[in-house]
């Protein structure tokens, strides 16, 4: 396992344990989006025998609905956190009718890194592969569309969601004026996110077809910038990757930081936070070629 995926599983194995369901407000909203957008796309075929795959599947908000409007799939949910695996799979047997501790669940669940296990894993395999909130952390997103391209059989789909570069907006826009204000160079606070047509242009270059994508702009509102950033860990994320700079302490990066945001970025609740949710889906060409590993 690379180096930065012993820290994300860490992350996400704390949170599944703690309060990643109660923080979770914008990842629900994604899950449930992507959901009505199957139910719409592929509403002849949910109750057909197909293979589906569900990439971080996380505590089980998407999978849930997968077992509810695709009665009849196989579903293969993977996720990279044991403790995220466990809450899904007591997440789904709750729901499972006659549900009990020794009955079969309808979903294998998987411990695996999607970007390890696609290059592994047999072509052809699937009819659906979905994801929500999970592929900002690709580190190699163009060689694992790649990999899904040929795990998906010809005609197959591929639906995911996942956050815009708007997102945090008011965070990074606080951060950069703190630096400057210093006669410093901003740094980037947590992750970079890809734009909807940058995710376009990645999905075309692996050979998907019929890219649509979807872009909405959601604010929420916290009490705090700290009930904000404390929210943020709560499912997984973190917004202190750049180390503090020289001249400028972090606990007093941090605080001007907090004073900054709460005087430009108010809202009735305390402070704004605004989250670009982006939403795509692309086909496998029906003439597709096996491509090799």
């Amino acid at each position: 396992m690379e180096p930065g995926l012993h820290s994300i599983r860490r992350r996400f194995n704390r949170c599944a344990k703690e309060s990643y369901d109660a923080h979770a407000r914008v990842q629900r909203v994604m899950a449930e989006g992507l959901g009505r957008s199957l139910a719409d796309v592929k509403q002849g075929e949910r109750k057909a025998q197909l293979d589906l795959l569900e990439i971080g599947c996380g505590t089980g908000l998407l999978t849930e609905i997968l077992r509810r409007d695709w009665p009849g799939a196989a579903i293969t949910a993977l996720d990279i956190a044991p403790a995220m695996l466990e809450a899904a799979e007591q997440r789904v047997r709750s729901k499972a009718p006659s549900a009990s501790a020794h009955r079969r669940l309808p979903v294998s669940f998987r411990l695996a890194d999607i970007e390890t296990w696609a290059a592994e894993a047999e072509s052809s395999s699937f009819d659906l592969i979905v994801s929500s909130a999970c592929f900002q952390w690709l580190s190699r997103p163009q060689e694992t569309l790649r990999h899904l391209l040929r795990l998906l059989r010809p005609g197959g789909s591929l639906a995911f969601t996942t956050f815009g570069p708007e997102t945090f907006r008011e965070l990074h826009e606080s951060f950069a004026t703190v630096y400057r204000s210093c006669g410093l160079e901003p740094k980037r606070h947590g992750l970079s996110f890809l734009s909807g047509s940058e995710w376009r242009t990645l999905l075309q270059h692996a050979g998907f077809a019929e890219v649509r994508e979807e872009s909405a702009i959601r604010t929420e509102g916290y009490a705090s910038v700290s009930e904000f950033l404390h929210s943020v860990k709560a499912t997984g994320a973190s917004a202190s990757a750049a180390d503090a700079s020289r001249g400028l302490g972090w606990r007093s990066l941090f605080t001007c930081m907090f004073r900054e945001y709460e005087r430009r970025f108010p809202a009735p609740e305390g402070v704004a936070a605004t989250y670009e949710l982006l939403r795509l889906q692309a086909e496998v060409p029906h003439d597709k070629v096996a491509r090799k590993r």
